[in-house]
C-alpha cells in the first residue's frame, strides 16, 4: 500500500477517507496509523535527492501515543532515528532523511511536535553510538528534562528498519535501572503529578475557562496517571511491551501485581473506549484531549469518577512498590 502514493497530499486525503471506519477500535486504528506513517516513509526517503547506502543500518521509531498504540484520529508527531555507520556522511543523509519525515508527517495530517521529538530534531536523530552515550548521560544527569526523556524514549518502537537498536538501548536502561534503583524514585517524582479532576464533594472538575470551559481535561486528568504509573512499573520489571494495555496484561501475570492489574486495565481501556467515542470531525488535535460531560449518561459519569479516582490509588500503589519496596 505504502508505494501507491507518489505525495503527500495524495496519502493524506486517502487518510481522512479510511479513518472513519475505525469508529470502535483502538488496535485497528493504530495499525491504520502505522500503515500511514510507513508510507510517509516511503515518500520521504524518495523525495531525497542522496542515495541511502545499503551497508547503513537504520531504525525509525514511534514513541508518544503512537509508540504505546494509543492514538486516537489525530495524533501529533513523535519519532526518531537510530542509525549505523556514524560518520559525516551517513549523520547527513539521515538528518535530512528526519527532516523531510516530519515535513511529510505534516503534509500527512500530522502536527509537529511542540516538543521538537522528531527526527527532523539532532537530540532525537543519532548513531547508534552517540544513542548510547546519551542514554548514559540521560541516566547520570538525573535532570528533570533528562528522566523526561527517558519516560519518552521508553515508550519507543520500530516502524521502519532494526528492531534489535531499540531492545539495545531498552536493555542499557533496564541494567542501569537494576545497579541504581534509585532511577525508578526519579523517574516517580518526574511523573507523579496529576490534575485533580474529582472535587470533595465527588463533582467532576472541569475546566473553569477558555474554549474547553466545561470539558475534563482527559489526557493530563485520566490518561497520563495510568500511562505513567504502569511505564515505571514496566522499567522497574524490565519488561519489552509498549503499550499501557500490554504492560498491564504483562505485569497482571506477575503475582504482586495480579490484583491490582486487573481492575485497572479494564479502566484503561473504557478510556480509549471514550476518546473514540467523544471525537467530533470538527475536533483539531487540541480537542481530543478533552471529554464533553454533557454527552455522557449518569451510569457513565459515575464509571468515569471511579476511573479517575482509581488513578490515584494507582500511584499511591506505585508510590509503594518504588519507594518503599512493600511490592
Amino acid at each position: 500500500m505504502e508505494s501507491s502514493f507518489n505525495s503527500y497530499q495524495s496519502l493524506k486525503k486517502w487518510k481522512e477517507e479510511q479513518i472513519i471506519k475505525y469508529p470502535n477500535d483502538t488496535n485497528a486504528l493504530n495499525e491504520f496509523h502505522d500503515v500511514t506513517m510507513k508510507a510517509v516513509f516511503t515518500i520521504a526517503s524518495e523525495q531525497l535527492k542522496i542515495e541511502r547506502s545499503p551497508s547503513w543500518r537504520f531504525a525509525w521509531f514511534t514513541m508518544g501515543s503512537s509508540g504505546r498504540k494509543e492514538q486516537g484520529f489525530l495524533s501529533d508527531q513523535d519519532h526518531g532515528l537510530i542509525f549505523e555507520p556514524g560518520d559525516e556522511e551517513a549523520e547527513a543523509y539521515f538528518l535530512q532523511l528526519g527532516e523531510e519525515i516530519s515535513r511529510g508527517l505534516h503534509e500527512a495530517g500530522y502536527p509537529y511536535c511542540e516538543g521538537k521529538v522528531m527526527s527532523s530534531n539532532p537530540l532525537w536523530c543519532k548513531p547508534l553510538s552517540k544513542w548510547k552515550r546519551q542514554i548514559q548521560a540521560w541516566m547520570k544527569e538525573e535532570s528533570l528534562e533528562t528522566i523526561r526523556n527517558l519516560h519518552i524514549f521508553y515508550d519507543s518502537r520500530v516502524l521502519v528498519g532494526k528492531e534489535v537498536y531499540i531492545a539495545e538501548l531498552k536493555s542499557c536502561i533496564h541494567q542501569n535501572i537494576q545497579k541504581y534503583p534509585h532511577l525508578l524514585t526519579r523517574m516517580l517524582e518526574t511523573s507523579m503529578h496529576i490534575k485533580k479532576s474529582v472535587g470533595p464533594f465527588g463533582q467532576l472538575l472541569t475546566e473553569e475557562k477558555g474554549e474547553h470551559q466545561g470539558e475534563l481535561d482527559l489526557k493530563n486528568a485520566a490518561f497520563i496517571p495510568y500511562v505513567n504509573a504502569v511505564r515505571i512499573l514496566a522499567a522497574k520489571e524490565g519488561l519489552s511491551e509498549t503499550s499501557t494495555i500490554d504492560r498491564m496484561g504483562k505485569l497482571k501475570k506477575m503475582k504482586c501485581y495480579e490484583e491490582e492489574m486487573g481492575k485497572y486495565k479494564s479502566n484503561f481501556a473504557a478510556l480509549l473506549k471514550w476518546r473514540l467515542q467523544s471525537y467530533r470531525q470538527s475536533d483539531t488535535y487540541d480537542d481530543t484531549h478533552y471529554l464533553q460531560l454533557k454527552s455522557l449518561l449518569e451510569s457513565e459519569r459515575n464509571q468515569l469518577k471511579k476511573i479517575l479516582k482509581d488513578g490515584k490509588k494507582l500511584q499511591r500503589f506505585v508510590i509503594r512498590a518504588i519507594e518503599k519496596g512493600e511490592v
